[in-house]
C-alpha cells in the first residue's frame, strides 16, 4: 500500500492561492488523497436540498464545506503536536 504524501494535512491553516476561491483561509477539516482534494472551513459553501425526512419533516437546504483541489491551497501554519517522549520523560523526572 502506497500512501500520498501531501504538503498539508488535517488541521493545518491554509490559504488558497488560486481559483474562485482565492485569498480566503480557514482550517482543513479533512484531506481526500484518491481525489487529491482537500475540505476547508468556510470555503466554497455549497447548498444541499434534503427532502422530507423523519429527522427534517419539512425538507431543508443544508450547507457545508465542498471540496478544493490541494494544489491551490498554500500551507501558512502548521497544527502543533505535543511530543510524547518529552511528556513522558518530564513526568518521570517529577516524579
Amino acid at each position: 500500500m502506497n500512501r500520498i504524501k501531501f504538503h498539508v494535512k488535517k488541521g493545518d491553516n491554509v490559504e488558497v492561492v488560486s481559483g474562485n476561491f482565492r485569498g480566503s483561509s480557514g482550517k482543513i477539516l479533512q484531506v481526500l488523497p484518491k481525489k487529491q482534494r482537500v475540505l476547508i472551513e468556510g470555503v466554497r459553501i455549497i447548498k444541499k436540498h434534503l427532502r422530507k425526512s423523519q429527522d427534517n419533516p419539512s425538507g431543508k437546504i443544508a450547507e457545508r464545506e465542498g471540496p478544493i483541489h490541494i494544489s491551490n491551497v498554500r500551507l501558512i501554519e502548521k497544527e502543533e503536536k505535543k511530543d510524547k517522549k518529552k511528556e513522558t520523560k518530564t513526568k518521570k523526572a517529577k516524579s
